[in-house]
């Protein structure tokens, strides 16, 4: 019977003249950052961090969205989302993006990204209804959610957009394609496939989208992204979105962009909104998982776990307890997927169960808590788990179990 209390861990002191700040990381050849293959943890201190809600000094904003010139019906679409005052990233990059400009933009997830690219692919096809976009995305929950957000944008507009994913029908997709949608939205492999079936013409595209960059070159799809990138016309305008720019996201900005301009809103390696610790489980995951599951406080939680099986056998185990939970992970099919993910937006079920990879494309701003039953293998992983939670002003926390320290 277990009758402990799960133990929140305390922050650690850091190393003698390390820094205090977000993003530290101990020298030493045991925090080196650990190879994704290889059955390495992450020292339990990159889990402990208070949160540091931006300042209204530290995140000025000069527009509302009233500020540019967008269509009318765009503008009542906006306002009728409740989208007044643009994120930092809509703030700074959409006069440029209106413009014609190719863009570098660097934000942590959850900034509002994809109404920085949507808005200027809308006016832009308004204006030229015979162009065409390309919107690539390393995942499908992605690409999906990309297609959802540029329906609410361009309601009551002449516009239509498709998406073309793997582990979906591709003989609907096809049929899709067949009806000249203005906007193709899809993961790198499935495009490649249609474009070398004929079914994809690229040829009055004048607009692409890479967003999360280095989550598709993390995930191997260079070579896809550079034969796509092949069959567009030299003149184009190209947005590239990533939270990292590491070499190879350079190397893709410096063959494909043309005079980019570089924006950055990153405010860190982790989100100021997001309250970070540790949970000791003794070997009692599953019931320290329950015990914190029953508090009023996690009202709609994300729990991350390492495997397929893993992530199923945690759903399975919180439904037979009486939990209002499902799981999404790449053994269950597309339409599966979306309608557990579609049930976790509307509130019909209050708990989701992922991998990283299921996971990536997740825009739900009211999670309150991300759990991390299993340890992230790396600190990208970690980031990108708990900047789930803590979005659109709102604090979060992120609890990570841990075994012994």
């Amino acid at each position: 019977m277990f009758n402990s209390r799960p133990s929140y861990g305390r922050r650690p002191a850091r190393p003698a003249g390390g820094p205090a700040n977000r993003g530290f990381r101990p020298s030493g050849s045991n925090f080196r950052r650990p190879n994704r293959f290889m059955p390495k943890s992450l020292d339990p201190r990159f889990f402990v961090c208070a949160a540091t809600p931006m300042t209204e000094a530290e995140a000025v904003i000069s527009h509302a969205f009233a500020d540019f010139n967008l269509h009318p019906q765009v503008h009542t679409n906006l306002s009728n989302r409740g989208m007044i005052t643009p994120t930092q990233i809509q703030d700074r990059a959409l006069e440029h993006a209106l413009a014609g400009k190719d863009i570098i933009g660097l934000a942590d997830t959850g900034t509002g990204k994809t109404a920085t690219f949507a808005l200027p692919i809308i006016q832009k096809l308004l204006a030229n209804p015979n162009e065409t976009c390309l919107i690539v995305a390393p995942t499908r929950e992605l690409a999906v959610q990309i297609r959802d957000e540029i329906r609410g944008l361009a309601t009551s507009l002449p516009i239509y957009s498709c998406v073309l994913i793997g582990g979906s029908d591709i003989r609907r997709q096809l049929d899709d394609l067949r009806r000249r949608p203005h906007i193709y939205i899809g993961t790198p492999g499935r495009l490649r496939d249609l474009y070398n079936r004929r079914a994809l013409n690229l040829s009055a595209t004048r607009t692409v989208v890479l967003d999360e960059v280095d989550r598709m070159l993390d995930m191997g799809f260079v070579k896809e992204i550079t034969e796509l990138m092949s069959f567009l016309p030299k003149e184009r305008q190209t947005l590239l979105f990533s939270a990292t720019l590491d070499p190879k996201v350079e190397d893709i900005a410096r063959r494909f962009l043309t005079d980019p301009l570089k924006i950055s809103v990153k405010n860190g390696a982790t989100s100021h909104n997001v309250e970070q610790n540790i949970i000791r489980t003794h070997g009692n995951k599953m019931e320290v998982l329950h015990d914190l599951l029953r508090k009023e406080e996690f009202k709609k939680v994300l729990i991350f776990g390492r495997t397929k099986h893993g992530v199923e056998k945690i759903s399975i185990a919180l439904q037979n307890s009486g939990f209002p939970a499902d799981a999404i992970h790449g053994d269950k099919r597309q339409n599966q997927r979306e309608n557990v993910l579609r049930k976790f937006k509307a509130n019909q079920i209050s708990i989701l169960i992922a991998t990283d990879v299921a996971a990536r494309g997740i825009d739900v701003k009211d999670i309150s808590h991300v759990i991390n039953y299993d340890e992230p293998a790396t600190f990208e992983d970690y980031t990108h788990r708990i900047g789930r939670t803590g979005r659109a002003g709102k604090q979060g926390t992120a609890l990570t179990f841990v075994e012994n320290i």
